[in-house]
C-alpha cells in the first residue's frame, strides 16, 4: 500500500518536471524573440526631440505664402525642488546677458518678485483668524498668496531699483506657464546671447534653435492664415492626449489651426541606452505642406480696389457710419475660394488707416436686402402659388394698421423676370401673402402663422442662407434669425429686410444658383504635399440639392442675367462676359454709441453674381453695410458697393480671360 502511494507521488513529480520543462524550452527557444520584444518595450526609454518645422503653405499658383524661418533661442526649464529665491539668484546671474523687452512688465510682476525678496514682511500681512481659515482649509495657499500681493502697496514697490525691476522680469518669465515645461526666455536671440548661454553651463538655461513662421506676402491674408503659438491652457489636456509636449508650437487659428494634423512636423525619436547616450530610432522632418485655392495675387489687388474705394466713398456725402466692405470670389464648379477679403477704415486724426478684417466674412452678418428675392422667388413656385410667368401690377401693399409698402419705383404690370429685373418688391409681397393663404384686398386684416416663415425659411436654408456653410474654417456664423411672427415681417423676410447672413453665405447663396442647384461646401484647401508629391486633391463636395424643378431654377437664371442686361444690375459687373446678378438696398440698424442697444437707422448694399451665364468661371459676393446714414436730410448715396464689385470683377477677367 505504502509502495502504491510512493509510486504515485513520483509519477506526478515525474509530470511536473516534465511540465516546467517544457515551459522553459517553450520560453527559451519557441518565444524568445517574443519576450524580448516584451523586455524591450518595458525597458526602453524613448526620448522625443524638439518639435519640427511646420509645412508650408502655398495658393492656387503654388506662391509660397508660409515658411519656416530658424531662429536662435534662449529657454529655461525648472529644476526639481528648486526654490524661488535660488531662481531670483540665477536670474541675477544671467540678467546682464540678455537683451529684453522690459516694457510687458507689470505691477503683478514687481509683486511677486516682491514676496520672494521680502518674504518675512510680506508674511506678516496675513491675519491670524486668517491663517486659522487656513488650516480649516477655508482659505488655501493661493488664497493666501493673492492676500499678500494684494496688500503690498506701491511705496514698498518703490524700494525696487531698476536692476531688482530687470530681474523681476526675468524671474516672471522663468515662472511663466506651465510649472515644469521649458519655457522661451527669448525668441530670436542674438548670436553673443547664444553664445553665451553656450559656453556658460548655467542651471536651467539651455540655448536652442527653434523656428518661426515667416509670411512671405505680409499682412495679406495673414490673418486668415492664422498664427502659431505653444498649448493655451484650456486646450492643454487635448493636446497632451495627441502625444504633444506642453513646449510644443501648435495652430492658434483659422487655418494654421483648422489644419494642424496636417501642418505639424515630425519629432525625432531616440531610444536612451544604458550608459544614458542617445540612439536615434527616426529623424525630425517638416509637416505636409497644403496648397490653397486662394490666388494670392488677384485677392491682392481686390484689397487694393477695396482701399481706394474706402477712400473715396469717406469723401462722400452721408458715409459716416460706412466703414466696412467684404468680397468673396468662388468657383462655382468646385466651390473652391479663390479670394475672400474684408477691409475696414479708420479715421485715425487727420488721416484713415485700413485694417483687414478678412475673418468677419465669415461672422459679420448683414441685412442682405433684394440679393435674396432668386430664393424667395422659388418658394413661390415651389409652393405652386404662382407659375413662371405669372404677371401682376407693381402697386403699394396696404396691410390693416399698417404703413404703405412700396417697391423703390413703380413698374407697372411685371412677370416674374421683369420683378427681379426691376428688383420689385411688391411682386415678392404678393407672393408671400399667397404663401401665407392672405386672400389680399386693400387694408385688409391679415394674419399669418409660424409656417409661413418656416416654408420661406426651409428653402432659404437650402442656398446656405440661415445655416453654416462648412467652409474649412475653425469659426463662422450662422447669422440672426427672429421668432417674432407678423405679416409684415413676413412681407420684409421675402425682399430680404428681416433674417440677417453673412458674406460667405451669400456667397454659397449665389454659388449654388450658379452651379444649377449645387450647394457646395466652400474651401480652402486645395491639395496636401510632401516634398512636392501630391498626396491629396480636395474633390467638390455637394452638401445638397436644392430641392426645386430644373425650369423653375432656370428662370431665375434667367431673371438674374435680365438684372444685368435691362435692370438695375446694368454695367456692375462691367466688362465681365454675358453676366448674372442681383443688386440688394436694405435698411440696417447699428449702435453708435456702445452700449449694447441699436439706436441708429442705416442703408446697407450688397452684390451677387456670376458670369459667364451660361458656363460661370467665378461668383462674386460683395457687401457694404451702413453705407449712408439716411438721417442727414442730405439726399444723396454713395454707390461704393457697386464701383467696387465692378472693379473686382474686370480685373478677375483680367487675368482670368
Amino acid at each position: 500500500m505504502i509502495n502504491k502511494r510512493i509510486n504515485f507521488f513520483e509519477i506526478i513529480i515525474i509530470l511536473i518536471f516534465i511540465i516546467l520543462i517544457y515551459f522553459i524550452v517553450n520560453t527559451i527557444y519557441f518565444k524568445r524573440t517574443y519576450y524580448i520584444d516584451k523586455l524591450n518595450t518595458l525597458t526602453n526609454i524613448l526620448v522625443y526631440g524638439e518639435s519640427a518645422p511646420r509645412g508650408r503653405i502655398y495658393d492656387r499658383n503654388h506662391n509660397l505664402l508660409v515658411d519656416n524661418e530658424e531662429i536662435l533661442t534662449i529657454t529655461y526649464k525648472k529644476e526639481d525642488k528648486i526654490s524661488p529665491i535660488d531662481e531670483i539668484k540665477l536670474a541675477n546671474q544671467v540678467i546682464d546677458y540678455i537683451d529684453l523687452d522690459y516694457s510687458k512688465l507689470n505691477i503683478r510682476n514687481l509683486k511677486e518678485y516682491y514676496l520672494v525678496m521680502f518674504k518675512d514682511e510680506c508674511n506678516n500681512k496675513i491675519t491670524k483668524d486668517e491663517y486659522k481659515k487656513l488650516k480649516e482649509r477655508k482659505l488655501n495657499l493661493n488664497d493666501i498668496e493673492n492676500l499678500k500681493i494684494s496688500r503690498i502697496t506701491n511705496e514698498e514697490l518703490d524700494k525696487l531699483t531698476d536692476a531688482d525691476k530687470k530681474v523681476a522680469y526675468l524671474y516672471f518669465l522663468m515662472n511663466n506657464g506651465y510649472s515644469y515645461s521649458e519655457k522661451i526666455i527669448k525668441e530670436n536671440a542674438s548670436y553673443s546671447e547664444y553664445a553665451y548661454f553656450s559656453e556658460n553651463k548655467i542651471n536651467g538655461f539651455k540655448p536652442k534653435t527653434s523656428w518661426k513662421r515667416v509670411y512671405k506676402y505680409g499682412d495679406t491674408f495673414k490673418s486668415v492664415l492664422g498664427n502659431v503659438g505653444y498649448i493655451p491652457k484650456e486646450e492643454k489636456d487635448k493636446y497632451l492626449k495627441k502625444g504633444y509636449s506642453l513646449n510644443d508650437k501648435v495652430g492658434l487659428s483659422n487655418i494654421e489651426k483648422q489644419y494642424e494634423d496636417i501642418l505639424k512636423g515630425k519629432k525625432a525619436v531616440y531610444k536612451r541606452i544604458n550608459n544614458n547616450d542617445l540612439e536615434l530610432i527616426s529623424g525630425s522632418s517638416r509637416g505636409n505642406d497644403i496648397v490653397l485655392s486662394i490666388d494670392i495675387n488677384l485677392l491682392e489687388e481686390i484689397n487694393k480696389i477695396i482701399d481706394r474705394n474706402l477712400i473715396r466713398a469717406k469723401g462722400e456725402a452721408n458715409t459716416n457710419y460706412f466703414s466696412k466692405t467684404y468680397v468673396v470670389i468662388e468657383e462655382p464648379n468646385t466651390g473652391e475660394v479663390l479670394a475672400i477679403t474684408g477691409r475696414q477704415i479708420i479715421k485715425k486724426g487727420d488721416d484713415y488707416i485700413i485694417n483687414d478684417i478678412t475673418p468677419y466674412a465669415l461672422t459679420d452678418p448683414m441685412t442682405p436686402g433684394s440679393v435674396i428675392k432668386g430664393a424667395s422667388m422659388l418658394v413661390g413656385f415651389n409652393t405652386g402659388v404662382i407659375e413662371p410667368g405669372w404677371t401682376t401690377t407693381d402697386e403699394c401693399i396696404k396691410l390693416f394698421n399698417l404703413p404703405r409698402k412700396c417697391s423703390s419705383h413703380r413698374v407697372g404690370t411685371l412677370d416674374d423676370i421683369k420683378a427681379l429685373a426691376e428688383s420689385s418688391n411688391v411682386y415678392q409681397f404678393k407672393i408671400a401673402m399667397k404663401v401665407a393663404g392672405i386672400n389680399y384686398i386693400y387694408n385688409t386684416k391679415a394674419s399669418v402663422d409660424k409656417e409661413a416663415f418656416d416654408t420661406y425659411r426651409n428653402l432659404f436654408k437650402q442656398f446656405g442662407l440661415g445655416v453654416k456653410t462648412e467652409i474649412d474654417l475653425p469659426v463662422e456664423s450662422l447669422g440672426y434669425t427672429s421668432n417674432t411672427i407678423a405679416p409684415d415681417l413676413l412681407l420684409n423676410f421675402s425682399i430680404g429686410q428681416y433674417d440677417t447672413y453673412t458674406p460667405i453665405q451669400l456667397s454659397q447663396y449665389i454659388t449654388t444658383i450658379a452651379s444649377n442647384g449645387n450647394r457646395l461646401k466652400p474651401h480652402l484647401l486645395k491639395e496636401i504635399n510632401n516634398n512636392d508629391n501630391t498626396i491629396k486633391v480636395i474633390e467638390p463636395m455637394v452638401l445638397n440639392q436644392v430641392e426645386v424643378k430644373e425650369e423653375h431654377l432656370k428662370r431665375v437664371q434667367e431673371g438674374f442675367k435680365a438684372v444685368m442686361e435691362i435692370g438695375l444690375g446694368r454695367n456692375v459687373m462691367g466688362n465681365s462676359p454675358s453676366p448674372a446678378g442681383k443688386t440688394g438696398t436694405s435698411e440696417s440698424f447699428i449702435d453708435t454709441d456702445g452700449d449694447g442697444k441699436i439706436d441708429t437707422a442705416t442703408v446697407s448694399n450688397a452684390f451677387v453674381g456670376y458670369a459667364p451665364s451660361d458656363n460661370p468661371k467665378m461668383t462674386i459676393t460683395v457687401t457694404s453695410p451702413d453705407v449712408e446714414d439716411p438721417n442727414t436730410g442730405i439726399n444723396y448715396h454713395s454707390y461704393v458697393n457697386r464701383r467696387i464689385a465692378r472693379e473686382v470683377s474686370n480685373k478677375f477677367f483680367e487675368i482670368y480671360e
